[in-house]
């Protein structure tokens, strides 16, 4: 199979566009007081910086208030997905009715936008062509799944589809790391030590280590 991307990697947009979502995570999401956000909130309680506009009132301060949580966080795309696709631009505000499945929805469908985007990435690499079939098809039935009604979204055992995805990453992870070459220090020996998986290296000084191609996953 070429090495180009497949076409449907082209679609869905995989990158969060807040401009054209309902402020979803702002309201869907529950946090805890932390380092990451200032307060506690639930799910399905806005958050009481978002305006009625569904933009962050303190959105250039937000690590300088204490919701450093915010700046990291990505919906990969399903906040507008949700608001403009699946719900067709009828904002929570106007329809309650149906606020709560939104906002349950929310974390259901990021799940799939995240293997979406996963996956579309494995189809870029020339070092996973070989696998470049498997996902493809697997990036179809994930994005099938992702066009659903919200009814039908709500009931997907997510977790299962993850792992057999999972299963396809993994594989393509190795394929990676396998291809990148050692590197020679010093007097021209490699010192390049692969960290094994489930290796324990909690307090070790990995200072100057070549860690390019080592695998931290857990067992």
């Amino acid at each position: 199979m070429s090495n180009q991307p497949s076409a449907s990697t082209t679609s869905p947009h995989m990158s969060a566009d807040c401009e054209q979502c309902f402020g979803l995570c702002c309201v869907a999401l529950p946090y805890g007081k932390s380092s990451d956000f200032a307060f506690d909130k639930s799910s399905g309680t806005p958050c009481s910086n978002l305006r009625k506009d569904n933009r962050c009132g303190i959105h250039t301060q937000l690590r300088q208030k204490g919701f450093k949580g915010c700046t990291v966080y990505d919906c990969f795309g399903a906040g507008q997905k949700l608001s403009q696709v699946i719900y067709a631009g009828k904002d929570w505000r106007d329809h309650p009715e149906s606020a709560r499945e939104m906002f349950d929805c929310l974390p259901a469908l990021r799940q799939l936008h995240e293997l979406l985007s996963y996956m579309k990435e494995m189809m870029m690499r020339p070092e996973t062509s070989s696998l470049h079939a498997a996902f493809d098809e697997s990036y179809q039935e994930i994005e099938r799944l992702s066009n659903l009604e919200p009814a039908a979204l709500l009931r997907l055992d997510i977790a299962d589809y993850r792992s057999t995805v999972n299963q396809l990453l993994v594989q393509a992870s190795e394929m990676i790391r396998a291809s990148v070459p050692p590197t020679a220090h010093g007097q021209g020996k490699s010192k390049k030590s692969k960290k094994r998986t489930g290796s324990d290296f909690f307090g070790a000084n990995l200072k100057g280590a070549d860690l390019r191609g080592a695998s931290f996953r857990g067992h």
